[in-house]
């Protein structure tokens, strides 16, 4: 159960949020012209996103994505600080930045799953697709 504390002066949602929007849609005019994707970007997106972009479908989405962030374009942000926290109510603390003893890579190579010689071993990431021609001919030898 919540409870909500109030005291003489307090603000409440009522008074903070707008009862109707305060932004407008962009107009199609005030963007730049859509965005032309080249082939040769789309194979390349498409092996490092290990999304399929060659049916319409997905091609059409992505223009769309891009024509969305288009919208970012138009907004004047003249007078406005750039944040370094997305808690834009709350101070970050840094620490110094200053040298300590180290000494310590036999205790951390020890919390490492697996190690070789003195090198931490990661997993392996995102395996890129292969080129758009090798996945022709992989499917052209999968229908035989």
């Amino acid at each position: 159960m919540l409870y909500r504390l109030s005291y003489p002066g307090a603000l409440s949602e009522r008074d903070v949020i707008p009862k109707e929007p305060t932004w407008e849609p962009v107009s199609e005019d005030q963007l730049p012209p859509p965005t032309q994707i080249p082939p040769e970007l789309v194979d390349k997106l498409e092996r490092l996103a290990l999304v399929d972009f060659r049916t319409k479908q997905g091609l059409e989405c992505l223009e769309k994505a891009i024509r969305f962030a288009d919208q970012l374009h138009v907004v004047d942000t003249t007078g406005i600080e750039p944040m370094d926290s997305v808690l834009e109510d709350r101070a970050l603390f840094l620490r110094e930045d200053t040298a300590t003893d180290g000494g310590c890579a036999e205790e951390l190579l020890q919390l490492a799953n697996k190690t070789v010689e003195e090198y931490f071993v990661a997993p392996p990431g995102n395996i890129p697709l292969p080129k758009k021609e090798e996945r022709s001919s992989m499917l052209k030898h999968s229908e035989l």
